[in-house]
């Protein structure tokens, strides 16, 4: 098969941090996509601001922010990355919401396990809100997903 992979979080000593000191300082961006599947009248709720737990996206984008600026904490070897901008959106289909993440930074290191756990908090946190709705009568959560999480773009520019 030719050459191995090398992990570059192990080694023959064990786990370790990957040692950026000798990057250059660069641009770095990433964005993350993922969807929640959900029943049609719980999206005609969250669009009409009629949930019982406040607004759905307000809450969503907040969460999201938090997680990508925590990161490195949540995510055992990730470093610290001073960043410079986040944004989350989402868009709406008849059964689900698409939740995307933008995460940006001048750094050595790039941001795409920022882009996906802030995409995956939100998409969390709009569950956490309609939960209520979606449980059957079994409290159940038969329709409800989280699907399809996945970074879309990486930009790395000097």
């Amino acid at each position: 098969m030719g050459d191995t992979v090398k992990l570059t979080h192990v080694d023959e000593k064990g786990v370790k941090m990957v040692e950026v000191g000798h990057k250059e300082v660069v641009f770095r961006k990433a964005v993350a996509k993922g969807k929640i599947k959900l029943k049609p009248e719980t999206i005609i709720l969250i669009q009409e601001g009629k949930t019982k737990k406040g607004n759905v996206i307000a809450s969503a984008q907040i969460a999201g922010i938090l997680a990508v600026k925590r990161t490195w904490e949540i995510i055992p070897l990730c470093h610290p990355i001073p960043l410079t901008g986040v944004d989350i959106s989402f868009e709406f289909g008849e059964d689900y919401i698409e939740a995307t993440c933008e995460v940006r930074a001048y750094y050595k290191t790039g941001v795409e396990m920022e882009a996906l756990t802030g995409v995956s908090v939100a998409l969390l946190t709009i569950w956490d809100m309609v939960k209520a709705v979606e449980k059957d009568e079994k409290g159940q959560y038969p329709a409800t997903m989280i699907y399809d999480v996945r970074v879309v773009e990486k930009v790395k520019e000097k």
